[in-house]
């Protein structure tokens, strides 16, 4: 995928870097309609949460809707028409050792029109092992997160998200501790 390329590129990395096993796994595509709401603050399009795969598409569509959490505030996100937003997703921030985020975000409802959205999920496989890479480490930069295999986290990200009452935004290094 060339927007990978293109970050192995920003990043210093060898452009084939994410190519195999790291954005290898499934392809999840996710068409989200949420109808008009008279009372938008009643009810959420999707809770607040971050993405557990490698990097999310999103064409957030015409109506606005998409929210990032910024400082404590949900900030609205002004979308360019026709274009893609790019979500760093979970396995990227452990790629590069927590110098990209997983943002937290949610989508709201709107009072008068329908929303419709598009996601592609690029995720690892689950046996490929996710772990900082070295360009990211070094005696002022140890290792933030685990090595482990996609599968792994997943597991062990569904029991801690159980123990936090459901929380989807569990915290990505609360995870790595429960190990």
């Amino acid at each position: 995928m060339e927007l990978l390329r293109l970050l192995c590129e920003a990043m210093g990395l060898r452009p084939d870097y994410f190519d195999g096993d790291l954005s290898g796994g499934d392809v999840i595509l996710n068409v989200n309609r949420y109808p008009p709401c008279p009372n938008p603050s009643m009810t959420l399009g999707l809770p607040p949460h971050c993405d557990r795969n490698l990097i999310t598409l999103l064409l957030p569509g015409a109506v606005h809707g998409l929210e990032v959490a910024y400082n404590g505030d949900w900030i609205k996100v002004q979308t360019v028409p026709d274009a893609f937003v790019v979500n760093f997703g979970q396995q990227l921030e452990v790629v590069t050792n927590g110098m990209l985020k997983s943002v937290e975000h949610r989508a709201m409802t709107n009072s008068a029109l329908a929303r419709t959205s598009v996601a592609t999920f690029i995720m690892p496989t689950e046996d490929c092992f996710i772990g900082p890479a070295e360009e990211f480490l070094g005696e002022d930069n140890p290792p933030c997160y685990r090595t482990l295999t996609f599968r792994d986290f997943m597991r062990i990200y569904n029991v801690v998200k159980l123990g936090s009452s459901l929380n989807p935004t569990t915290n990505l290094k609360d995870v790595q501790k429960e190990i």
